[in-house]
C-alpha cells in the first residue's frame, strides 16, 4: 500500500502548478499567511477529487441526484484516500437540530427512556404500567402485610400484626366515573349480572334499592365484585380479579376496609382506595397513554412533540414593550403596528376611535399617561362588548356595523399566523420575542413524554445536563440498585455502553461544557466542527483520509492539548490528518507542516516548506519558522500605533498624524453591566474601562459570548439605537450615555446565496455601476447604473437570475451550486458585457482581487476608499466577487470590519469583535493588532472575545471569566492588565500569561 499522497501539477485558484509528496497516516499541518493556498490545496483539490471519485464510484442511478463534479485543476492524485471533510460551514440552521441529536446522544436516549424508563401519569404523577391479572393478583396479596405503597404515593399500609386486624378488602370494578345521569338502566343491568352491591359516589348502595341520582350532578359508581380477607386464596382472588377487570374494562379498585368492626361489615364507611390497571393507563385520572416507543420522545414528530411550540420549545410572542410608543398619542401613532391608520379613514381606525370613545380614552394624550386599564385595553381588546362602528363605504354610503374589539396583541398574532405573505410576517415579527413555550416550558416534549422518568429525571432533564454532568450521571446509573431492576439492566447495559463512548468523545474535544439540548444553530463554527470531529471518531474508521479547517478555533489553550490528543487518536486509527491551522501548539505537534507563501493571492500558492516542526523553525525562509524558533514575535510598540509601521504599512484609513487625536473618552470613564445572569452568569458586575483595548477571555463555555454578545452588545444596542433586540438577563447598565455608537462585528456569513459579496457588502458595488453607466457607450445606449446590477433584470443573465450560479437540490445532501450554462458565471447577458472601463467589462472586474482593483481604481477616490480598508485588514487576496457561502467566518468578520473602517469614526464608538484572530497567521495578526490599536488610539473602545496569546498580553485590560465551562462559570476569575492577571494563580489564562512572559520578559504588559 502506498505511504504517501502524491500531488502533482496542483494549479486550482492560485496554486503555482505544486507538486508535493504528503506522508500518510500522519497528523499534517498546512500553514502559512491568510491567501496563500492552504485551503486550495486541503480543500478545493485533495478533498474535492477525493469526493469526485467517490461519486464516479456510485451507480449512474445516484449519480444522476449529485451532477457532475469538475476535476480539480491538477495533472494527478496517486495514493487518495477516501476524504472526510470537517469544516466549519457544516453548522446546522434548523432550530429543531440540537447538539444531542447531530451526535446521535439524543437518539440512544430516546431508546433508552423507550425501554427501560418508568411512566407516570401527567396529572397525578402516580407511576403507570402495564400489567397482567396475575401480577395484579400478587400485588393485592402484598397488601396484607402492607409492603405496597398506596396509590397516591403516601405512607406504607401497616401491617396487619399491628394492629391484630386482617386486612379486609372489596373488589371493585369502575363502570362510571365523573358523569351525569340517573343510571337506572345500569343498576338494574349489574342485578341481572349477579351483583348486588355498587359503590355511588363513595358510599355502599344496594342496586335493588331505589334511591335516586341527581341527573345534573356528576357520578362515580363502581361495582361491588367480591369482598374477602387478605391475603386470600389464589384461586378466589384470580377469579374476582379477572371478573372486575372485564367489568371494569381494563381496571380495578381495591377498597382496603377501616371500619373498626371485626368482621367486614355490609356498608362499609372507610376505605383506602388502590387502583390497578392492565392497560397502560392512570385509572384515578382516567388517562390513557400510547405505547412507549423512541419516538415518544422525539420533538421532531407529532408523537412527542409538544402541540403548542410543534417541538421548537420557543414560541413567537407579541412583546407589549415592543408595541407602545409611550411619548406619542393614539392620534400621533403611538401604537407602532397601527401608525399608518391614523392617516387613513380605514374601517379599522373606525373600530379603534369607536372603542376609545366610548371607553373614556383620550386619543390626543400620551400613551404613557393613560391609566393601564386603557392600556391594557388597546393590547389585548374586549370580547364582551360590541361596538357599533358607523362611518361612509367606498361608494359613499353611510353604514353601521357592530363588531368586537380584538386588540393589537390578537390582531398582530392572527396575522403572523394566518398570512402566507413572507412581508407581512416580518413586519409582525418587528414587534414579537422569542419566549419559552408556555406549555412545555422550553422541553418540547409532551407531558405523556416527560412523564416518563430514569432516576427521576425525565429525558429533558438529561438533556439539560452539561456533557461533564451527564458523563458521570451515566456512569453512576447502571450500578445503582434502586433506580434499575435486572432485568432493566440488561437491556440498558449496550445502551449505556454507546453513550458513554459518545458522550466521552465530546469531553475529549473539549466540549464538556455543553449540554446535548443546546441549539445547533447557536454554536460557534469550531464548536461545530469539533463535535463533526467527535463524532467521526465514534465512527471508529480506518484507512480515511481527514481534512480539517482550525478545529482550534474557540479553545482555550488550556484544551489545546485534548484536541491534539484526539486528532492523534484519530491518526493513530491508520488515517490521514490534514489541519489548516495557525495554532502553535497544533503545528509543534504535528508530524509534518507544510507552510505556504511567500505571500497573499497571486503572491502566493507555493510551498516554501517542508518537514518537522523543527526542520520548519530552522528554516530562514519560512514565515512561520521565524515565529516558531521566536526570532520574530508579535509585539505592537507605541511608537508603531502613531506612525508608519515599516512592514506591514499604514493602513490608509489612519494616514496622516492628525487623525491620531488623544482619546475623547476621559481615562476614568467606565462602562459597568451589574447583576449579569443570562445562561450560565452568576450574577456578575463587570466594568469595561472605555478608550481601552479590552480582551474577555476564559475557557470554553464560560460565558464570554454570553456576557459580551446576548448583554453587553443588545443592551447598548437598546440604549442608544432603541434596537428591539431583547437583551440578556441583567438588573442594569452604567455608563452608556459616554458612548455613542457600538459596531458587533460576528464570524455570521455577509451573506447565504452567491449573490451577497465583498463588493456589494461594503458599498463598492454601487460607485463601480455608477463608473460603468457614465463610459461612452453605455451613455449611448443610455444604460443606467441598474444595468450593471445582477440583482434585478435588465443587464443580469435571467437563465440564473444574476447569480452566475445554479442551485441543484441534492435531496439528501447539502445543496450544491454549478456554473451556469447560459452566462457560464459571468452574471451578465450579452448586452451588459459589452461595455468596457479600461478594456474590462463588469465580470471581468468582480473577478479581480482586492490588490488587483486598488491599481485599477487608483483615480477613482469613492472605489479606491472602500478598496483599500479590505487590503488594509489583510484581505487584498480575495475577488470582488467572491460569492459569500465561499467566505471563511475569520474572512467575513473581516470584511464587516473593512465596511465599518470605511466609515467615519467618532471617536466614541466601541467596537466588539469575536475571535478576530481566525484564520489568521501569525504575521496577519501582527497587521490587525496594528489596525485595532490605531482604533483605540482615536479614543474608541475595542472589545473582542479572544483565546490569542499573542494577542491578549497585547491589550491594555483582560476580563478573564471562568473558572470552567458550563454550570461552573460564568465567574468573574480575574481582571487588569495583561500582567496583573498573570500573577493570578487561579486563572487559566493568567497561568499561560505567565508562562509567556517568564519567556519573553520584554514583551509589555
Amino acid at each position: 500500500m502506498q505511504d504517501k499522497l502524491i500531488i502533482k501539477g496542483a494549479r486550482e485558484h492560485n496554486l503555482k502548478n505544486i507538486s508535493v509528496e504528503i506522508p500518510k497516516n500522519k497528523l499534517v499541518v498546512f500553514t502559512g499567511i491568510s491567501g496563500s493556498g492552504k485551503s486550495s490545496l486541503a480543500f478545493d483539490t485533495i478533498y474535492a477529487e477525493g469526493q469526485r471519485r467517490y461519486v464516479e464510484s456510485l451507480a449512474s442511478y445516484a449519480r444522476q441526484f449529485l451532477g457532475v463534479m469538475d476535476k480539480p485543476d491538477v495533472d494527478s492524485i496517486e495514493g487518495l484516500s477516501p476524504a472526510i471533510s470537517i469544516d466549519q460551514k457544516s453548522t446546522s440552521h434548523n432550530p429543531r437540530s440540537t447538539v444531542g441529536t447531530v451526535t446521535e446522544i439524543y437518539d440512544y436516549l430516546r431508546l433508552l427512556f423507550a425501554r427501560v424508563g418508568h411512566p407516570h401519569c401527567p396529572i397525578c404523577g402516580r407511576e403507570i404500567s402495564h400489567r397482567s391479572k396475575e401480577q395484579i393478583a400478587d400485588e393485592i396479596q402484598k397488601l396484607a402485610d402492607g409492603s405496597r405503597q398506596s396509590a397516591a404515593g403516601g405512607e406504607p399500609r401497616q401491617r396487619r400484626a399491628a394492629s391484630g386486624k386482617p386486612t379486609r378488602a372489596m373488589i371493585l370494578a369502575p363502570i362510571v366515573k365523573d358523569r351525569k345521569g340517573e343510571f337506572k338502566d345500569l343498576f338494574r343491568d349489574l342485578v341481572k349480572k349477579g351483583y348486588a352491591y355498587s359503590r355511588v359516589d363513595g358510599q355502599l348502595k344496594d342496586n335493588e334499592e331505589d334511591f335516586v341520582l341527581i341527573k345534573t350532578n356528576k357520578h362515580t359508581i363502581e361495582a361491588v365484585v367480591d369482598r374477602l380477607v387478605l391475603p386470600a386464596e389464589k384461586s378466589r382472588l384470580a377469579q374476582s380479579v379477572e371478573l372486575a377487570l372485564k367489568l371494569g374494562e381494563g381496571n380495578l379498585i381495591v377498597a382496603q376496609i377501616l371500619d373498626k368492626s371485626f368482621d367486614i361489615p355490609i356498608y362499609p364507611k372507610e376505605f383506602k382506595d388502590h387502583l390497578f390497571s392492565e392497560k397502560f393507563a392512570c385509572p384515578l385520572d382516567n388517562i390513557s397513554l400510547p405505547e412507549i416507543e423512541p419516538r415518544t420522545f422525539s420533538f421532531n414528530s407529532p408523537h412527542g412533540a409538544c402541540p403548542l411550540c410543534s417541538g421548537l420549545g420557543t414560541l413567537r410572542k407579541v412583546d407589549p414593550n415592543l408595541v407602545f410608543n409611550k411619548d406619542l398619542t393614539v392620534a400621533e401613532g403611538a401604537i407602532l403596528p397601527w401608525a399608518r391608520l391614523v392617516q387613513s379613514d380605514s374601517w379599522a381606525w373606525r373600530v379603534l376611535e369607536t372603542v376609545c370613545r366610548e371607553n373614556g380614552i383620550d386619543i390626543n394624550k400620551p400613551v404613557g399617561e393613560l391609566a393601564k386599564k386603557h392600556q391594557d385595553l388597546i393590547l389585548y381588546g374586549d370580547h364582551e362588548q360590541f361596538y357599533s362602528v358607523s362611518g361612509p363605504n367606498r361608494f359613499g354610503k353611510i353604514t353601521s356595523w357592530d363588531t368586537q374589539f380584538e386588540g393589537v396583541i390578537e390582531n398582530l398574532e392572527r396575522k403572523y399566523n394566518e398570512t402566507e405573505s413572507d412581508y407581512v410576517r416580518r413586519e409582525a415579527e418587528k414587534f414579537m420575542q422569542i419566549d419559552v413555550c408556555s406549555a412545555c416550558r422550553g422541553a418540547r416534549l409532551k407531558p405523556e413524554a416527560l412523564g416518563v422518568t430514569i432516576d427521576k429525571k425525565s429525558i429533558a432533564q438529561i438533556s439539560d445536563l452539561s456533557i461533564i454532568n451527564l458523563n458521570g450521571w451515566l456512569k453512576i446509573i447502571p450500578f445503582q440498585e434502586k433506580t434499575l431492576t435486572g432485568r432493566e439492566k440488561i437491556i440498558a447495559n449496550p445502551i449505556f455502553k454507546e453513550l458513554i463512548a459518545r458522550v466521552r468523545f465530546l469531553v475529549d474535544v473539549g466540549l464538556d461544557y455543553l449540554t446535548i439540548s443546546r441549539s445547533a444553530n447557536t454554536l460557534a463554527g469550531g464548536e461545530a466542527q469539533r463535535i463533526r470531529l467527535a463524532s467521526q471518531i465514534g465512527s471508529g474508521l480506518s484507512g480515511v483520509l481527514y481534512v480539517l479547517d482550525e478545529p482550534s478555533i474557540g479553545l482555550h489553550q488550556r484544551d489545546n492539548a485534548r484536541l491534539i490528543a484526539t486528532l492523534k487518536r484519530l491518526r493513530d486509527l491508520q488515517n490521514t490528518v490534514i489541519v489548516v491551522e495557525h495554532d502553535r501548539d497544533m503545528m509543534m505537534a504535528s508530524d509534518e507542516v507544510l507552510d505556504f507563501g511567500p505571500a497573499a493571492g497571486e503572491h502566493g500558492g507555493k510551498i516554501i516548506a517542508q518537514g518537522t516542526p523543527a526542520q520548519i523553525a530552522k528554516n530562514r525562509s519560512s514565515i512561520t519558522g521565524k515565529y516558531l524558533s521566536g526570532r520574530k514575535k508579535i509585539e505592537i510598540k507605541q511608537s508603531d500605533i502613531v506612525r508608519p509601521n515599516g512592514v506591514s504599512g499604514e493602513p490608509t484609513f489612519f494616514r496622516g498624524s492628525s487623525r491620531l487625536r488623544p482619546n475623547h473618552i476621559d481615562e476614568n470613564q467606565t462602562l459597568a453591566i451589574i447583576g449579569a445572569c443570562e445562561h450560565n452568569l452568576k450574577q456578575i458586575d463587570v466594568t469595561f474601562p472605555l478608550g481601552k483595548f479590552i480582551c474577555v477571555t476564559g475557557v470554553s463555555g464560560s460565558g464570554k459570548s454570553t456576557l459580551i454578545h446576548d448583554i453587553l452588545a443588545n443592551a447598548l444596542a437598546t440604549e442608544i439605537y432603541r434596537s428591539r433586540q431583547k437583551a440578556g438577563k441583567h438588573k442594569h447598565i452604567l455608563g452608556a450615555e459616554n458612548l455613542d455608537k457600538v459596531i458587533l462585528i460576528d464570524q455570521s456569513p455577509i451573506g447565504r446565496t452567491p449573490r451577497s459579496n465583498p463588493a456589494t457588502y461594503t458599498g463598492a458595488f454601487t460607485h463601480i455601476r455608477e463608473l460603468f453607466s457614465q463610459t461612452t457607450d453605455a451613455r449611448i445606449r443610455g444604460y443606467k447604473p441598474g444595468r450593471f446590477s445582477f440583482n434585478v433584470k435588465g443587464g443580469r443573465c435571467e437563465a440564473c437570475e444574476g447569480e452566475g450560479q445554479v442551485k441543484i437540490e441534492m435531496q439528501f445532501l447539502p445543496d450544491v451550486y454549478v456554473d451556469c450554462e447560459v452566462c457560464r458565471g459571468k452574471r451578465y447577458n450579452e448586452e451588459a458585457l459589452e461595455i468596457h472601463y479600461k478594456n474590462k467589462n463588469i465580470s471581468e472586474v468582480l473577478d479581480m482581487t482586492v490588490e488587483e482593483a486598488l491599481s485599477f481604481f487608483e483615480n477613482i477616490p469613492q472605489i479606491k476608499q472602500k478598496l483599500e480598508t479590505i487590503y488594509d485588514v489583510g484581505l487584498g487576496y480575495i475577488r470582488l466577487g467572491q460569492p459569500a457561502p465561499t467566505l471563511s467566518g475569520g474572512e467575513a468578520q473581516r470584511v464587516k470590519l473593512a465596511t465599518e473602517l470605511s466609515k467615519r469614526a467618532t471617536g466614541r464608538t466601541m467596537y466588539i469583535l469575536d475571535e478576530p484572530t481566525t484564520g489568521l497567521h501569525f504575521a496577519d495578526i501582527e497587521r490587525l493588532l496594528l489596525i485595532l490599536k490605531r482604533l483605540v488610539a482615536q479614543g474608541n473602545t475595542v472589545v473582542i472575545i479572544e483565546h490569542n496569546l499573542d494577542v491578549i498580553k497585547n491589550t491594555d485590560w483582560i476580563i478573564d471569566l471562568g473558572p470552567e465551562g458550563g454550570d461552573a462559570g460564568g465567574q468573574v476569575v480575574a481582571t487588569g492588565t495583561p500582567r496583573d492577571v498573570a500573577k493570578v494563580k487561579s486563572s487559566y489564562t493568567g497561568q499561560f500569561l505567565a508562562r509567556e512572559f517568564s519567556q519573553n520578559p520584554q514583551v509589555q504588559g
